[in-house]
This record gives C-alpha cells, structure tokens and sequence, in this order.
C-alpha cells in the first residue's frame, strides 16, 4: 500500500515530469520547421478564438479528458496537473525563449528530435509515478489498450495524423517538421520505451479518489 510520503514524491516527479516534457515541446516549437500535431492544433484553434496557444492546449486537455472518461478510464493527479501546467509552461517558455529565430532546416530537425527526446523522458517520469497519464498521453493509451497487438509508438503515428489534419484544417502551421513528428516522434518515443524497459499500457494508475483516500490515512 503506498504511503502519504510515496504519494507526495509521486507528485515530485510528476512536475519534474511535466517541465521536461513542457521543454521537449517548446523545442519542437522552435525548431520553426513546421508544427508538432498537437501544436498545430493548438495553433489552428487559437488562429479562430480569443484564445492564445496556452489557453487552447488547456481546452484540448480538458477534451481529452472528457473521452478518456468515456473510455472509462481512471483521471488522476497527472492528468489534472498536466491540463493546468503543460501548456501554460510551454507558453511561458515559448514567450521568453533566449534562442534567436531558426532558420536553418537541419538546426531545426535536430531541435525537433531533440524535442521528442525530452517529450519521452517526460511522459516516463510522471507516468511511473502511476497517478494517471496526462490528457493527451492518456488519450494515447486509452486507444492503445483497444488496439493491443499495435505498438504504442504505431497507434502515436496514427492518432497525431488524424490531429494534424484537424490542425492543417483549421490554419496551423505544416510543415517538414510535422511530417517528421507524425513518423518519427512515435519512432523515437517506441525506441526509448523499448530501451529503458518501460510499457505504459501496463501501469497500475490510482485515480483522484485513490489518491485522497491514501492521504487521508
């Protein structure tokens, strides 16, 4: 039975988590080459509300949620916490970024890979905290788990395809970049996963209510 002092180091890691995964995201961002799918959704929205990208990524968390509730599947700390802080932290960091503007296709691939090396690492760092995936991840495992004998890294391909046409839609930003994260962020994610022993559609994730009912013990 996991303990208050393992629950609150949970929570540790699952903000350590998000910030590097906030990182992986605004690299792929500056790397200027074309926008990751969910940016380019993000992007696509804010281009027709008063929103501005932070804001519409916390609407797509929230929609994300609302399916994985659907799926009935469990909503737990990281889940809330990634809604709230990921785009937010991404958009803070977009806005103050110390780097000049990218204009070199090569800088801007590596930038990109880069980016979803961080994007991995932090999906691995707050998901073995099992408190519940983050909005977007969660809505990937929830379709994995239906489609069991797909990689994970393949059903990734699958889905960020389906929202960056959503995304080009709407007006956000296509580029070589965006082909490169519909191929090969999957990619990178499936051989880090691979490399570090780490299968997320496996995790025992406590939902809010397991979690506040540990607390209170």
């Amino acid at each position: 039975m996991p303990s208050k002092k393992h629950i609150v180091s949970g929570w540790l890691r699952i903000l350590f988590g998000l910030a590097v995964y906030s990182f992986g995201v605004h690299l792929t961002i500056a790397a200027n080459i074309g926008l990751a799918p969910w940016d380019c959704l993000g992007m696509g929205i804010a281009q027709h509300t008063p929103l501005n990208y932070g804001s519409s990524m916390v609407l797509i968390s929230v929609t994300a949620v609302l399916i994985q509730l659907l799926f009935l599947e469990r909503i737990g700390s990281a889940t809330i916490l990634d809604a709230v802080i990921t785009g937010n932290l991404t958009q803070l960091l977009n806005d103050y970024s110390p780097y000049p503007e990218n204009h070199s296709i090569w800088l801007g691939i590596v930038l990109m890979l880069f980016g979803f090396l961080f994007i991995s690492l932090g999906m691995y760092l707050y998901m073995s905290a099992e408190q519940g995936c983050g909005p977007k991840d969660g809505l990937l495992i929830a379709i994995g788990k239906r489609m069991p004998k797909i990689p994970i890294g393949v059903v990734e391909i699958l889905l960020w395809a389906v929202i960056t046409f959503a995304g080009w839609l709407l007006g956000g930003s296509v580029g070589i970049g965006t082909l490169i994260s519909v191929f090969f962020g999957g990619a990178v994610m499936h051989l880090f996963f691979d490399v570090i022993g780490f299968e997320p559609r496996k995790l025992k994730h406590k939902s809010l209510s397991e979690t506040f009912r540990l607390m209170k013990q």
